[in-house]
C-alpha cells in the first residue's frame, strides 16, 4: 500500500496570489512594462555622471550617494511588485547608445542600489556582471552557462533579485523567458503530488568550481521550499546533473529524477512560460524565489563591437522574504539585505563597467 506524499506543515495544496501567473495571460498584458520618463532619465544621468569617470570606484557608492528624488519613490513601488506581486518588471528606455557604456553602467548600478544591496556574482567578486559569450562551453565543469552562447534553461540565480540591462542584442536568438515557480508547484501538485513532494527533498547542486572556504563543491538545498509562510525555489538542472560527478554527492533517486524531468517539461510548456525580446536600454528585474528565468541560445555578430552584451546585478533587499536555514549553504548569511552571492577568492569586490 502506497503512502500519501509528505509536504511541509502548513503548505497549502494550491498557492494563490499575483505571482501564480500563466505566460499567455501575462503576454496579453502590458502593465509589466514601465517606460522611464524624460525627467526620470535626466535625474538618472545627473546622478550617474560623477561615477562615470576613470578612477571612481562604484563599489563605494550607496543609495544616498545616488539621489533619485523623482524616480526613487517609483522604484519603491517596483520593489513591492517584485517581492509581493507578479515578481518581475521591465523598465524601458535607458538611452544606452547615447550615453555609452560608462554612464549606462553607473546609472544601472545606482538604480539597483535603490532596490537592494549588490552581491558578488562570481569568485572574482564582480558586483556588476557582464553577460557575454566568452567562447566557452558548459561541458567544462568550471564554466557557468551565462559565459556561453548556449541556452541556459529555466533556473534561478543565487540572490533575491537579478537585474539585467541590455546594451546590445545578438544577431539572432537570445530571447528571455520567465515562468512562475509558484505555478509550477501548483500544476505539479495538482497532477502528480508524489513528484511535487519529492522536490521538497534536498538535492546536490554543483558550485561549478566557485567553492567557499570549508564548503563542499556542491550545496544541498531542495528545489521547492516552504518557510515562515513563504514559498521559494532554487534550481539549475544542468548543475544538479553535474553534481553527480562528485563521489560523495547524494545520488538522485529514480523518483527525484522523474520529478526533475516533470518540472523541466512544465517550464517548457507554452501554457506556462512568458517569452520576451530585450531591446537595448531595457532593464529586466526578476524575483528569484518565485520565478525561474531562461535565455534561448543565440548566434552573435562577427564584429566585436556589435556582439551581445548585458550588464547584470544580483541584489538583496532588506525587505526580502525570510529563507530557511538550509539556504545558508549557498547564500552564506540568510539575513535579508546581506545575503546571496558568491564569495570572492581574494576578498575584494569589483564593479567595472569594462568587461
Amino acid at each position: 500500500m502506497s503512502t500519501a506524499p509528505h509536504f511541509p506543515e502548513g503548505l497549502p495544496e494550491r498557492l494563490e496570489g499575483d505571482c501564480a501567473w500563466f505566460g499567455p495571460a501575462m503576454a496579453a498584458r502590458s502593465d509589466w512594462i514601465e517606460a522611464l520618463t524624460g525627467p526620470e532619465l535626466a535625474e538618472l544621468g545627473q546622478a550617474a555622471q560623477p561615477w562615470a569617470t576613470p578612477g571612481r570606484d562604484m563599489t563605494a557608492m550607496s543609495a544616498a550617494d545616488f539621489p533619485l528624488p523623482t524616480l526613487g519613490p517609483r522604484l519603491r513601488g517596483v520593489l513591492a511588485t517584485l517581492l509581493q506581486g507578479r515578481g518581475f518588471v521591465l523598465l524601458r528606455g535607458l538611452p544606452v547608445v547615447e550615453w555609452g557604456l560608462a554612464l549606462s553602467a553607473a546609472a544601472f548600478y545606482g538604480l539597483g542600489l535603490h532596490l537592494g544591496a549588490p552581491r558578488s556574482q562570481n569568485a572574482a567578486g564582480h558586483l556588476l556582471g557582464h553577460v557575454r559569450d566568452e567562447g566557452l562551453a558548459s561541458d567544462d565543469p568550471n564554466v557557468r552557462i551565462y559565459q556561453t552562447h548556449e541556452r541556459q534553461t529555466f533556473h534561478t540565480d543565487s540572490c533575491d533579485l537579478v537585474g539585467l540591462l541590455c546594451l546590445r542584442t545578438a544577431r539572432s536568438g537570445g530571447l528571455s523567458a520567465l515562468v512562475s515557480s509558484v505555478t509550477l508547484y501548483n500544476e505539479l501538485r495538482s497532477h502528480r503530488p508524489d513528484l511535487a513532494a519529492a522536490l521538497f527533498q534536498p538535492v546536490a547542486t554543483d558550485r561549478r568550481g566557485e567553492v567557499p572556504p570549508g564548503q563542499k563543491p556542491y550545496f544541498e538545498i531542495p528545489v521547492f521550499n516552504w518557510h515562515a509562510g513563504r514559498f521559494s525555489a532554487i534550481y539549475q538542472r544542468q548543475y544538479v546533473n553535474s553534481a553527480q560527478r562528485f563521489d560523495d554527492a547524494p545520488r538522485l533517486s529514480p523518483l527525484q529524477r522523474e520529478a526533475l524531468d516533470a518540472l523541466d517539461a512544465l517550464t517548457n510548456d507554452p501554457r506556462l512560460h512568458l517569452t520576451m525580446a530585450l531591446a537595448p536600454g531595457d532593464i529586466q528585474i526578476v524575483h528569484n524565489h518565485v520565478l525561474l528565468h531562461d535565455r534561448t541560445d543565440f548566434v552573435d555578430w562577427p564584429e566585436p563591437d556589435r556582439r551581445r552584451h548585458l550588464l547584470r546585478l544580483w541584489l538583496s533587499p532588506p525587505e526580502a522574504q525570510p529563507l530557511p536555514p538550509v539556504f545558508a549553504q549557498r547564500y552564506g548569511d540568510i539575513t535579508p539585505g546581506a545575503r546571496g552571492g558568491i564569495v570572492s577568492r581574494d576578498g575584494r569586490l569589483r564593479a567595472n563597467w569594462e568587461p
